[in-house]
Parts: structure tokens; C-alpha cells; sequence
């Protein structure tokens, strides 16, 4: 049976669709693996020169993380820098765009997310907020032999090692899960439906922590910042 000139017209066009479509998932793909070899670049051109190093820190809500690493870049002797993550949540009074985070329309953070240009990102659950780690960010800061600090949560520091495999990762963990309960309710900042959602949330996270290269425990504020500051100068 013969094909009629108009369903060999629809036939080329689907053939060109699916055509297209490969193309563009190629395209992507290729796309990808070069924003990949650029960060293994910029990482083998400055760490392995000894001159910057990537930090991924990460712990449970309410364990400290904020007030140790404050400690840590303003006591250690090396050039550390924390990263600024980009957010769609709007600036709450005080905060500076570039500062605290960089903040970001929905659009235009969904639009670099397509793009490629987190090395990792996340929504909150149920509140329609993301949160992301800017590449450039961290290449740039990376490539001026700085020593970059990101505080994230389990799964983005699972992202990040994906991508720098020698990244030196910290889990910071309470004495124990009563004073972390203790530390949660001491902020008085959220009704008890939440502070058991954070701790359930905590939880979970530290069953992660041996997933981390250094594991500290933060009860004594002191000996944690010194334990870490030894940690930083065995690397130089």
C-alpha cells in the first residue's frame, strides 16, 4: 500500500521531533560534562597547588554549626571564606542581598537551576522556598586561593562530593540527642509541631555522620573550635 503525500508529511515530521529531541537531551548531556570538567579543573589547578581547599560543613539543626564556624574563620590564620547561598525566600529586615544570601526571584533561580549553575539546590518542604550553592560562586572563590566553607544539610554535601570527590567534609554532632532537644527548645522560636519535625529531621541526619571524612562533637565551644583549626592547618 502506497503512502499518501500528507501522512508521509507527518511521518517526517514526528521522525523530525524525536530527531530533535535527541539532539537537545545530547546537547544537555554535553553541557553537563563540561560544567563537570570545569569545576575538576578549577579544583586540580588550586587545591592540588595547595592554595585553596573546599570545606563541606553539615549537622543537625540547632547542634551549633553557625556560632563554631564564626569561631573558627575569625580565630584559624587561613584565608576562609563562607559561601553565599541564593534563595527565593524574600530578605527578612537587616539582611543584604550578596551578604546573607543571594536573593532571588523564583523565575530567575529556576532559571539558573535549567541552566546548570547550582551544585546543588533543594526546595523546603512544603513552603515553595529553594535554596542553592552557586557554581560560580565557588569556583571563584576557589580560583583566588581561597579556602571555601559551605554549610548545607546531608544531601546537598552527598552533591557537592559528588562533584569534588576531595573536598574535606565535617559532620558536626551534639553531645548527645537530649542536648540537642534541650537546644531546640531553647530558642523559643517555634511551636512544638515544628521543634519535633527539627529534631525528627535531626534525627535522620545523624545517621549520616560516619558518611563524613572529620566527625566533631560540639559540647565544649572551645576544644570543638581548636579541634577544627587542627584539623584546617594538617591540610596546608
Amino acid at each position: 500500500m502506497s503512502r499518501s503525500p500528507k501522512n508521509e508529511s507527518v511521518g517526517q515530521g514526528v521522525s523530525k521531533l524525536r530527531i530533535n529531541a535527541k539532539c537537545r537531551k545530547k546537547s544537555q548531556k554535553l553541557q553537563s560534562d563540561a560544567i563537570l570538567f570545569h569545576s575538576e579543573a578549577i579544583w586540580y589547578n588550586s587545591v592540588m597547588a595547595g592554595k585553596s581547599h573546599l570545606l563541606v560543613i553539615s549537622g543537625p539543626s540547632g547542634v551549633g554549626k553557625g556560632t563554631l564556624l564564626r569561631r573558627v574563620l575569625a580565630e584559624s590564620g587561613l584565608p576562609l571564606v563562607m559561601s553565599v547561598s541564593a534563595t527565593t525566600r524574600k530578605p527578612r529586615p537587616g539582611e543584604i542581598d550578596g551578604k546573607e544570601y543571594h536573593f532571588l526571584s523564583f523565575a530567575e533561580f529556576e532559571a539558573k537551576r535549567l541552566a546548570g549553575e547550582f551544585l546543588e539546590c533543594f526546595e523546603v518542604f512544603g513552603t515553595g522556598t529553594w535554596y542553592g550553592t552557586l557554581r560560580k560562586t565557588v569556583e571563584d572563590e576557589l580560583a583566588a586561593d581561597r579556602w571555601v566553607v559551605l554549610e548545607i544539610d546531608v544531601q546537598g554535601a552527598k552533591k557537592i562530593k559528588e562533584q569534588f570527590p576531595k573536598a574535606m567534609s565535617f559532620f558536626i554532632k551534639p553531645k548527645n540527642v537530649d542536648v540537642l532537644r534541650e537546644r531546640l527548645r531553647g530558642r523559643g522560636t517555634e511551636t512544638e509541631e515544628a521543634m519535633q519535625r527539627r529534631l525528627a529531621t535531626a534525627m535522620e541526619e545523624l545517621q549520616h555522620a560516619d558518611e563524613f571524612e572529620h566527625r566533631i562533637v560540639n559540647d565544649d565551644l572551645d576544644t570543638a573550635v581548636r579541634e577544627f583549626i587542627a584539623i584546617l592547618h594538617q591540610a596546608r
